[in-house]
């Protein structure tokens, strides 16, 4: 079932619907690398998380609420991964440029007040699940002990 693509003025103006349907269909929550690392983290034992907890400011993927470790999965892409060597579109360069800007402030901010509330904060990057999973659980093991 194709669901109905609707603008929301945010957004700048794309140069087909081709791209523009693509784009609508990409997901906040539940994305594959998340699922990857909550499926490793149940595989490996490690139970008692929270899922997309709301209850927190910047509503970390995955939270151990006890034990006060917070954890956000970024994709490399939309949170502009130095790693990767993020580079904007050509087209409407100055808009992505902005909105990846913006989104590591966000995403630091969010780290900042998690930990002035206790929290360990684990930013875990979609490159490193795609390399070795096995380490990303090891630090987020090593992080509730």
């Amino acid at each position: 079932m194709d669901r109905e693509y609707k603008r929301d003025k945010r957004s700048p103006v794309p140069k087909n619907e081709a791209v523009s349907k693509i784009m609508s269909h990409i997901k906040g929550t539940n994305t594959k690398p998340e699922i990857l690392l909550r499926k490793t983290l149940f595989n490996n034992g490690i139970r008692g998380y929270r899922v997309n907890y709301s209850k927190l400011s910047g509503k970390p993927d995955i939270v151990f609420t006890r034990k006060k470790v917070a954890i956000f999965v970024n994709g490399c892409y939309w949170h502009g991964c130095n790693v990767c060597g993020w580079k904007a579109p050509k087209h409407n360069r100055e808009y992505w440029v902005t909105k990846i800007n913006k989104t590591r402030k966000r995403d630091e901010d969010k780290k900042e007040k998690l930990e002035e509330l206790g929290y360990s904060v684990i930013v875990v990057w979609e490159h490193e699940l795609k390399k070795d999973v096995t380490s990303v659980i090891d630090k987020i093991i090593g992080e509730l002990e």
